[in-house]
């Protein structure tokens, strides 16, 4: 799906991290571990195109563009707040896909609805988000990254404001969407986690 090939990755032409080099195949689920300021979050911001590459390239196929990805950022205060449905949050997901058509289709609602389905989160469509808990919004920006794409998630940290029992719950999702097809680019402090779950890991910030 993706190659990365002798990258650098950082900030105005100083890297933070350099020689990274993996592939993330079809049905892969690849977590990438390594110590605060090892340059994770860099390296997913700049395979996102959010940041250019210092060197190196990242090289996806003719299959698989950048816009079939589904993006999970860390959870923040301001998302946990947001105001708005369960169903709202899920269907704009939808956005880029859309272009100037300003509503959604009686599909995409279907789709979004389906996506919550699949995790269990259906039956809070008209709920708002805001009065979730952390692992149920959690579930929902799932479902949210999944109507962008049902080829390639990436997820940063997502279960780093989530307790244990949330965390296996919400581990066990993605593992299950795994098996079912769904491409997994995973950041996380959780080696043991990124060992049971993960068929490769990405370790950054040591000397090789």
């Amino acid at each position: 799906m993706l190659i990365c090939k002798d990258l650098s990755v950082g900030y105005n032409g100083k890297p933070v991290a350099s020689g990274i080099n993996f592939t993330v195949e079809h049905g892969d689920y690849v977590c990438i571990v390594g110590e605060n300021g090892s340059g994770k979050s860099t390296l997913l911001r700049t395979i996102l195109s959010l940041i250019p590459p210092v060197s190196g390239e990242i090289v996806w196929t003719d299959e698989y563009q950048k816009k079939e990805t589904g993006y999970l950022p860390q959870r923040t205060d301001v998302q946990k707040d947001f105001p708005a449905s369960v169903l709202e949050i899920v269907l704009s997901g939808f956005q880029g896909k859309m272009g100037l058509r300003p509503f959604y289709s009686k599909k995409e609602k279907y789709l979004a609805l389906e996506k919550l389905a699949i995790l269990k989160m259906d039956s809070f469509a008209k709920q708002s988000f805001k009065e979730l808990s952390g692992g149920q919004q959690q579930r929902v920006l799932l479902a949210r990254a999944l109507c962008a794409t049902e080829n390639l998630l990436v997820l940063d940290e997502p279960v780093a404001a989530l307790d244990a029992e949330s965390s296996k719950e919400f581990y066990d999702e993605i593992k299950n969407l795994n098996e079912k097809g769904v491409s997994i680019l995973m950041i996380t402090h959780d080696l043991v986690a990124a060992k049971k779950y993960s068929n490769k890991i990405v370790r950054l910030g040591e000397n090789k």
